[in-house]
């Protein structure tokens, strides 16, 4: 929905995945939308350049966040979440979903 403005189709899922989990890595991104990981990988080192997202590492992954420092987060995130509301309710739900317990071995999705 966002893609004219943001430029790409991927910089905005990178930007609706972290606000929607508060961070994330580019393999976690990819494989949420089930796409290819390079083009993720981009989106997330052009955001960090502009400084809309920072990165830590933790052991080998970087997780990228939304730069709290970033003059326009706010209405970034306004607009994100505007643009949100236009989404399929299948994609809201995932996207709000947070699993992070683990799951019983041998138990069916």
């Amino acid at each position: 929905m966002l893609e004219v403005l943001l430029g790409s189709k991927n910089r905005e899922r990178v930007l609706q995945f972290i606000l929607a989990k508060g961070e994330g890595y580019a393999k976690e991104i990819a494989d949420f939308y089930g796409t290819s990981l390079d083009p993720i990988q981009k989106q997330l080192e052009k955001l960090e350049l502009g400084g809309v997202l920072v990165s830590k590492s933790v052991g080998r992954t970087r997780l990228f966040v939304f730069n709290p420092r970033y003059a326009f987060r706010n209405e970034l995130q306004a607009l994100l979440e505007k643009a949100r509301e236009y989404y399929s309710p299948d994609e809201i739900e995932r996207l709000t979903m947070s699993r992070k317990r683990p799951r019983r071995t041998g138990k069916p999705l």
